[in-house]
């Protein structure tokens, strides 16, 4: 009797499995996960396989709560979560409404037939409402390719995820929200977030007075994409002109906006919800950074500032005082244009296809360069 009254249903009559399309990161890059959930037999507990990371694991306690606090029902059953496939290692609670949803289906709240077609990416806050996700524009491309054709997105994230024209997208607050546009409820299609604002300040070319070489150098490395060393005394403009070195290159083509705009989003550099990048980046690193920092490294790998200046200008002060070895690392990913990080877990390719810009001191570069020196250890 008391299974007869609970919203969920007896256990004969529960489905052996439910299936919602996801998308996870490694790094930078995205690829579609399918969940798969199952409630059995056996003691109420919650089991999450498929290689999922710490954030990822803790998915039970934030879903359990949201869907106890969304006025659903908690299944009293053995809950099993696959996060296929299982062999790729999967980061972050882009899962989380993906894995709540399951939930529902797999207990007969809610109805499977509109997910046939469609992923559900966003991270579940303890009282159901949605929070966007690092890399929403590169999960949603990945659900794209790998056949979705609507997606269910946090609210604050949908502009950007609408930028894959594609792909409807639909945002949706809170679980409640997901849950009645299961049951038919209609949902206006977002509309894809406009590129950004030209910076009102940006630094120009035009502003410098003077240093005619040296402007004549700059034109010069911007039509040919060729790199560039300033060597003067301190105070001579040289960070100065390398500031200006963006304002004279040609802007992103759509293509190439896309592509950069998709790396900082998933390295957590922008805002959720904007939409493509119309300028090209400038990264200028302390020289400090370690070589991890400048070429991408760590786990999971984390594209360094060698990538996030893809497309735009790397631009290395105090030149001299830069690890060798850091230095060294950089041939290779300037001559190929992209860089691969291999890590045990696995292997993820970073696009690095910049121009280097580096200044240095007049006397740095006769300590540094020059023939007497140029042998001498840590030289």
């Amino acid at each position: 009797m008391v299974l007869a009254k609970s919203p969920v249903p007896a256990p004969r009559e529960l489905p052996l499995l439910s299936r919602a399309r996801t998308a996870a990161l490694w790094g930078v890059e995205a690829f579609a996960v399918e969940c798969e959930v199952d409630v059995g037999p056996g003691l109420p507990a919650f089991l999450l396989v498929g290689q999922p990371d710490s954030t990822a694991r803790e998915a039970r306690e934030r879903v359990w709560s949201a869907i106890r606090n969304s006025g659903f029902q908690l299944p009293d059953r053995r809950v099993t979560v696959n996060l296929a496939p299982a062999e790729r290692r999967k980061e972050g609670a882009s899962a989380d409404l993906a894995v709540a949803l399951g939930v529902l289906m797999a207990t007969l709240q809610a109805p499977p037939m509109r997910l046939a077609d469609t992923a559900a990416i966003g991270e579940m806050a303890l009282d159901g409402t949605l929070r966007p996700v690092r890399g929403t524009l590169a999960l949603a491309e990945a659900a794209w390719r790998a056949g979705a054709t609507t997606l269910l997105c946090p609210a604050a994230a949908a502009r950007e995820a609408a930028l894959v024209e594609p792909l409807t997208v639909h945002a949706v607050g809170t679980l409640g929200d997901a849950v009645d546009w299961l049951r038919g409820a209609e949902l206006p299609r977002q509309s894809p977030a406009p590129p950004d604002a030209p910076a009102d300040s940006a630094p120009d070319l035009a502003e410098v007075r003077g240093q005619a070489v040296a402007r004549r150098a700059l034109e010069i490395a911007a039509a040919g994409g060729h790199a560039l060393l300033l060597v003067g005394p301190p105070g001579a403009g040289k960070s100065m002109l390398a500031k200006r070195l963006p304002g004279i290159l040609p802007p992103l083509e759509p293509a190439e906006a896309m592509v950069v705009t998709r790396l900082h989003s998933g390295a957590g550099l922008r805002e959720p919800g904007l939409g493509l990048m119309r300028e090209r980046p400038f990264r200028a690193p302390h020289h400090s950074i370690s070589r991890a920092g400048l070429v991408g490294g760590g786990s999971p790998p984390r594209p360094g500032e060698i990538s996030l200046a893809h497309h735009g200008v790397l631009f290395l002060d105090e030149f001299s005082q830069f690890d060798r070895g850091s230095l060294d690392a950089l041939r290779e990913p300037l001559e190929n244009g992209d860089i691969v990080i291999r890590r045990a877990a696995g292997s993820v390719r970073f696009p690095a296809s910049t121009q280097l810009v580096a200044a240095m001191n007049s006397w740095d570069c006769v300590a540094n360069f020059s023939p007497f020196t140029a042998g001498r250890p840590g030289k």
